[in-house]
Order: C-alpha cells, then sequence, then structure tokens
C-alpha cells in the first residue's frame, strides 16, 4: 500500500483501511483507488497484485462506461462551435437508423427510449466485428419507450453519439478522443487498447476462491460507450476538468451544463439522476457527480464533489464483487469530513457602483421580504429572509438587467423600474414587482393598492 504525505495520518489510515476492506471482501485480484483535493493527488492506495505487485497511479484498468463521459464532452464541443444544436433530431446527421425524433439531448442523458442493450449476443464479451453497421447495434426495435418521457439508460445511444462525432469531424471516433480531451489534458495512459503496465480482466468464482480470465474485446462500433482503459492518475485530471472546465477543451458554463439532471429519474431511484454524460447521486448531503462503468473482467467508479473540491477514483479487475461507486463515495466522505474544505477569505470588492449599492437591503414582493446583495462583476444575490422562498443569483448584462443562474429564477430577468423622476420605483423580476416597503402605494403594483392603506381589526 502506498499512501501521499497531504493528509492527516489518521485520514490516511482511514481511505487505506476503506481500500484494503473492498479488496479483502469484495473478492478481486486487485483493487487501485486516488482521491484529488484541491488541484493534486493527495491520496493513493491500492491492495493485491498485478504482474506480481500493486498496480499504482500508471497502471491501467478498463473503465467502461466511463467511456461515456468523454463521448458526451466530444459533442458538447460541436455543440459549442455551432456544428449542431442540441435539441437536433439524430437523424438530421445519421439518417436511416429508425430511431425517428430522438434528439442529441436526449441520447446524451438516456432519455431517447432507446434499448439498453445491442440484440445477441452480448455486445461486452464479442468482438466489435460481430456489429460491423448502425442496424446491427440497434436491432429493428430501437425504441422501447416513448422518447423525452423518462430515464431509461442506453448503450446503443452513445453508439449513435460516437457515430455523430465521426460523421462531424470525418475521422474516427478515437482519434478525435485523443487530440481533443486527451492530448490537451495530458492524459497519455487512457487509450482504447491496453498498454502495460495494465492489469488482466478475472472473473471470480462466487463460490470458491479461483478465477477464470475474461476475455478483452475490441468493442468496434460499441466503443464510444464502453471502450477505454485508464488510470487513477488520468481519471483523477479527467475528474479536475468536469468540476473546473477548461478552455483547451471545454468551457466551465459547458461542463456545468453536462452537470444538470437532464431527465426524471426512474421511479424507483430517490437517490439520483443522470445529466449529460455524467451520474449525478445523492449521498446524504452530498451530490456527487461522476461516472462508473464495467466490463467483463473490470469495474471503474470517478465521482466528485464540486463544493468539497474532493475527486476519488476506484478501478478494480473483477467482473463483480466490490462496489466500486459506494467505495468512491466513501472515499470522499472520508476526507471532506474528516479535513473539511477550508472557506475562502473574506475580501472587499476591489471596486463598487454606487447605484448599485443603493439597490441593496430589503425588498418586498407583497409581504414577504428578500434582501439583495452584491456580488462580484456586478452581480447580485437575492434571497428570502425569513422562511423558505426562492433565492437566486444574477450575472449582469451589458443592458443594464441582470439574469438568473440558478433555481426558480434560472434565465429569468432582473430589471430596475424607474419613476419619471429618475428615482428607483421597484424591480421586476420575470414580472413579480419587489417594493421597497410591503405594498408600497408610490409604486406600480399590479392591482394597485387599497386607499385607506393598512389597518388593524377591532375587537
Amino acid at each position: 500500500m502506498t499512501s501521499c504525505e497531504v493528509l492527516l495520518p489518521g485520514t490516511r489510515r482511514a481511505l487505506l483501511h476503506r481500500v484494503a476492506t473492498a479488496q479483502s471482501e469484495g473478492r478481486t485480484p486487485s483493487l487501485v483507488a486516488a482521491v484529488r483535493r484541491e488541484g493534486r493527488t493527495a491520496w493513493s492506495g491500492a491492495c493485491g497484485g498485478v504482474d506480481g505487485h500493486e498496480p499504482d497511479g500508471n497502471t491501467q484498468f478498463r473503465i467502461g462506461s466511463l467511456t461515456k463521459t468523454f463521448t458526451a464532452v466530444l459533442v458538447m464541443r460541436l455543440r459549442d462551435e455551432g456544428l449542431l444544436d442540441l435539441d437536433d433530431p439524430i437523424e438530421t446527421y445519421l439518417p436511416g437508423t429508425g430511431v425517428g425524433q430522438v434528439t442529441v439531448f436526449q441520447l446524451l442523458g438516456h432519455s431517447g427510449g432507446l434499448g439498453a442493450e445491442t440484440p445477441a449476443p452480448w455486445w461486452e464479451r464479442t468482438p466489435g466485428t460481430v456489429r460491423p453497421e448502425l442496424v446491427d447495434v440497434l436491432g429493428g426495435q430501437p425504441l422501447l419507450h416513448p422518447s423525452g418521457h423518462g430515464h431509461h439508460y442506453s448503450n446503443p445511444g452513445y453508439t449513435l453519439l460516437g457515430s455523430l462525432v465521426e460523421r462531424l469531424r470525418g475521422e474516427p471516433w478515437a482519434d478525435v478522443l485523443r487530440r481533443e480531451i486527451l492530448e490537451p489534458l495530458g492524459m497519455d495512459r487512457t487509450t482504447p487498447q491496453a498498454r502495460a503496465p495494465h492489469a488482466e480482466g478475472w472473473a471470480v468464482h462466487p463460490w470458491a476462491d479461483v478465477m477464470l480470465p475474461e476475455p478483452a474485446e475490441d468493442l468496434g462500433l460499441m466503443a464510444p460507450a464502453g471502450q477505454l482503459w485508464s488510470t487513477t492518475t488520468d481519471l483523477l485530471s479527467f475528474a479536475a476538468f468536469l468540476a473546473q472546465g477548461d478552455e483547451r477543451v471545454l468551457c466551465a458554463s459547458s461542463v456545468a451544463e453536462m452537470r444538470a439532471p437532464a431527465a426524471p429519474s426512474e421511479p424507483d431511484d430517490r437517490t439520483g439522476a443522470y445529466g449529460l454524460g455524467l451520474q449525478v447521486l445523492r449521498r446524504g448531503d452530498r451530490t456527487l457527480l461522476g461516472h462508473s462503468g464495467s466490463l467483463p473482467g473490470f469495474l471503474a467508479t470517478l465521482l466528485f464533489s464540486v463544493e468539497d473540491d474532493v475527486a476519488a477514483v476506484v478501478l478494480t479487475n473483477a467482473t463483480s464483487g466490490p462496489l466500486t461507486g459506494t467505495i468512491a463515495a466513501d472515499l470522499i466522505r472520508i476526507v471532506a469530513d474528516a479535513e473539511p474544505r477550508m472557506p475562502e477569505p473574506w475580501r472587499p470588492l476591489p471596486e463598487v457602483d454606487q447605484e448599485l449599492l443603493a439597490l441593496t437591503g430589503p425588498w418586498y414582493w407583497g409581504t414577504q421580504v428578500h434582501a439583495l446583495k452584491l456580488l462580484a462583476d456586478r452581480g447580485l444575490e437575492f434571497e428570502p429572509l425569513r422562511g423558505v422562498g426562492r433565492a437566486a443569483r444574477f450575472r449582469a448584462r451589458p443592458d443594464g438587467t441582470w439574469v438568473g443562474l440558478n433555481g426558480y429564477y434560472a434565465g429569468e430577468t432582473l430589471r430596475v423600474v424607474r419613476a419619471e423622476d429618475g428615482t428607483v420605483d421597484h424591480l421586476d423580476l420575470g414580472s413579480f414587482v419587489f417594493t421597497r416597503e410591503p405594498y408600497d402605494r408610490t409604486a406600480a403594483i399590479p392591482g394597485g393598492v387599497d386607499a385607506d392603506g393598512w389597518r388593524g381589526i377591532a375587537p
């Protein structure tokens, strides 16, 4: 086992114990894990053997469906370049697939209604040459559910997205992936085919401590759904990108778009949702993002918490056994709970607009009181002061208005409405009127205010 001298001894011990327990109880030949915090690898650990020694951050494991997140990033790049719109039907670019008006957005979030798997034989244990064309991947009845009505995980859906990338780029998916994501992020140990040192995939007998080697097939057209091999070091770099963005690959706002839930969860799933190529999980009060993956002989999970600035990767070489998603979530919890992230120090704004400063403080929607706060770059924050209400942050626009960034008011416009003499009459937020006094009789309140004003009731 190994560890880095970044975390406290008690935290490192807890992480090592969690990994050792997972390898032992999960009965896997080897398991390697690593944690990234505040921009660097904070801890790594392993149990078991690969070629006679424990795996490390440079040892490749197959990562299965974690590949889908890479494919999703490539599609978002195409969108940002104006080469497609997420609401475009996939038939616009890949005619004849038989999936009707299923959109790019729906394929990214698994809400297109496509089947979960390809027609037999099982695609994960057979070569891609068995499915040379998209019709072989999709089958005669590709749609099993109404499009856009809910989440239904689909591996063939990501084959379509990979083919979309190839159609618009005019070159193989793997080449586009290397040039547009892997090389800019320095992920030289993430490859479509295994490169030494790498783990071998194994099936462990459920009732005896014996193993059977698993085949490592080239998945052909299904590669964008699950082909890649990678390492904990590379995947921690990818996690940092998914949390913050990188202008060389995808800007922060587009990465944040991927992290937002894109479709309703399945009715019996109360723990999470799915964004655009990313799983969105709730673990207690913590939101974790990332993806899991499995192929015969391998299990993998990458998770990260934006709020805690902690990411974890767990890789193992067994078909079943260790619950890598639970392990990764536990590693994040151990670090975040034992050594909470230090808050950023308070600093005053470098400059302030006096007219904006005059807008801060209490505002009333009817009788409900809200507080308006001034942020950096002329941004605003609006939140209720009593009870539960609609809080939101706003970004300044060049025209003197603000646009909502989150919650109920996301995308809505906040503007200052002035009286004829130039004084502020009220704030208009998506047609809601906020005044300096509750039902201010001097302001333009819809419906007006009773002329007799406020009153009591005689006993």
